[in-house]
């Protein structure tokens, strides 16, 4: 059952208590366990990686890359359907992202002075695939879209494997269509270990993106702390939805939505946030009623328990709340939803009215499902096409540019007392004067 709250008879301590993710409670432990899966991955490589497989996917891999047979067998193992729901999903993911490139920046800021900016790809990428109790040919396209959009030269993913030592075969057709084709069936924590400081099979990354459970999430914070590790894209861990919802909407829409997203994880964790006390009863009813239907009811019951329905006095408290919880998804089933959008400071991605279940996002809108997690949509937007690029500046100076610019230079290193940057200056006017 979810719990009902009263926000404004609530101390603050008790509201920071309410927002509180349920993966936050065992985080030090989770640290420490994700250090040690780490240590032995840089230690044992290959090896480590077959024993963390046998003991948390219950399966010997014989060869950690996926090969050309098994590609054919899994793009024959799927029906026309699905290989026509694959490419639309692809084809619309190509399309928001390409949106996404810079034009080219060349500007003079003073005479002589020509400040650029250019976009290079990373060289190496690594992508992140669950597949634990629900693989996700989504994540893949999500992430090897961009990545082959940017032209990522190296580009590498990791997958874990089922209990027949196979990848799963809609990943393998996901990714294979979005430009990848160097998999290996690897997964959990050991995945990112052996992406970030690389193994006999698996070479090293400069950067991992994509999403996963908490310690797959974990993991990419501690390896992008070491400088000889990989770079994180962003925090993106278990999942959780925040509505907001008026008397417009539609308590079985909202209670779908809901269900949604506590079914990936009982880690999950999603909120009702309303004015509305007869909505959210009627939501609360609704959940009950579509929960009994459903296959992965048993992780719902355990990600609902640590859900929320929050009643507020009106919507602008809504918005208070939300932008306090920082949700990845928010979605607004209201009355004129897009009047609202303002009122949105903190989201991964939002969802706007009644006819935009948060699950088109996930699959096939355009837009990108790896989001941030844990409120970190405070600081970090979504993956996009920029997260697989590095943006380098440039600047070129003519003598006149230094002439007119370098006396500038020279007085703000005297006030900072670094007289070798004066003198990078004055060598050069020098040499013109005399010239």
């Amino acid at each position: 059952m979810l719990a009902v709250h009263h926000w404004a008879g609530l101390t603050e301590a008790a509201r920071a208590a309410l927002l509180r993710r349920p993966s936050q409670d065992n985080a030090a432990q989770l640290a420490s366990a994700v250090e040690a899966i780490i240590a032995a991955v840089r230690s044992r490589g290959d090896a480590a990686l077959a024993d963390y497989t046998r003991r948390f996917d219950g399966v010997e891999v014989k060869t950690l890359r996926v090969g050309a047979a098994e590609f054919a067998a899994a793009d024959a193992a799927l029906p026309a359907v699905a290989h026509a729901a694959i490419e639309r999903a692809i084809a619309n993911v190509r399309c928001f992202h390409e949106a996404q490139r810079l034009a080219p920046l060349s500007i003079e800021t003073s005479p002589g002075v020509r400040c650029e900016r250019i976009e290079v790809p990373l060289a190496a990428v690594g992508l992140y695939v669950p597949a634990g109790s629900a693989p996700l040919p989504s994540a893949a396209i999500m992430t090897a879209v961009p990545a082959a959009l940017a032209g990522c030269p190296t580009r590498v993913l990791c997958t874990p494997p089922r209990r027949d030592g196979a990848a799963d075969p809609a990943v393998l057709v996901a990714a294979r269509r979005a430009g990848v084709g160097e998999v290996y069936k690897v997964g959990g924590a050991q995945a990112i270990a052996a992406m970030a400081y690389g193994t006999h099979s698996i070479p090293k990354v400069d950067k991992i993106c994509g999403p996963g459970n908490a310690w797959v999430t974990a993991a990419k914070l501690a390896v992008a702390r070491d400088p000889e590790g990989a770079a994180l894209d962003l925090p993106a861990g278990p999942s959780e939805v925040l509505v907001i919802a008026d008397d417009s909407a539609r308590p079985a829409f909202v209670a779908a939505d809901l269900l949604a997203q506590a079914e990936h994880d009982p880690a999950a964790q999603v909120l009702l946030v309303t004015p509305s006390a007869r909505l959210a009863a009627a939501v609360i009813d609704e959940v009950e009623r579509q929960q009994a239907g459903l296959s992965r009811r048993a992780i719902t019951a355990q990600s609902l328990a640590a859900s929320r329905v929050i009643l507020v006095t009106d919507l602008a408290s809504a918005f208070a709340v939300s932008n306090a919880y920082a949700p990845e998804h928010l979605i607004l089933q209201l009355d004129a939803a897009r009047d609202w959008l303002g009122a949105v400071l903190a989201a991964g991605s939002v969802f706007l009215g009644h006819w935009s279940p948060e699950s088109i996002g996930d699959y096939c809108s355009g837009t990108n499902h790896v989001l941030p997690t844990y409120g970190y949509a405070r600081a970090f937007s979504g993956l996009s096409l920029g997260d697989f690029m590095r943006r380098i500046t440039v600047q070129e100076l003519t003598p006149a540019g230094l002439q007119d610019l370098g006396p500038i230079a020279q007085t703000l290193a005297g006030l900072e007392g670094l007289d070798a940057h004066a003198a990078a200056v004055s060598v050069r006017l020098a040499t013109l004067r005399n010239a």
